[in-house]
């Protein structure tokens, strides 16, 4: 017989209940990298019916689909820095580009600068109004 463990209870704490349900049902699991997780394929599968069916409602709607830079100029967040302060824990910025083998060739180091930060974030705002602004996009 399985030993199944008992999950937090959805009403104590949702986020804990949710991620508990995620790793028990083995739809993802923790990555090596921090903060990141593994989709499986039965999660995977998932995300793609529920993305399929949301596509589906969307064009039934007359909605169009666009894609946006995933890394945004630090000035274009800066723009927006009211909105900021909610997400800011969630950004990565990169800094450097082009990597290279440090001379020990046990690790690897930034060959230069980038010349100017960019911002990877949930929120692509800034970038997706300016282009509709400018483009006529509607």
């Amino acid at each position: 017989m399985a030993n199944f463990q008992k999950l937090t209870p959805r009403s104590e704490d949702y986020s804990k209940w949710y991620n508990e349900l995620v790793v028990k049902a083995d739809l993802a699991e923790q990555s090596a990298v921090r903060g990141c997780m593994v989709i499986k394929p039965y999660g995977y599968a998932i995300w793609e019916s529920i993305q399929a069916e949301l596509d589906r409602r969307f064009k039934e709607k007359g909605v169009k689909n666009a894609y946006f830079p995933l890394l945004i100029p630090k000035s274009f967040l800066s723009r927006e820095a009211e909105h900021v302060e909610g997400f800011a824990k969630e950004c990565a910025v990169v800094t450097h580009h082009r990597l290279m083998n440090d001379p020990n060739g046990k690790s690897v180091l930034p060959r230069r600068r980038s010349s100017g930060a960019r911002i990877k974030t949930g929120s692509r705002r800034t970038a997706i109004c300016r282009s509709f602004a400018t483009s006529g996009v509607t």
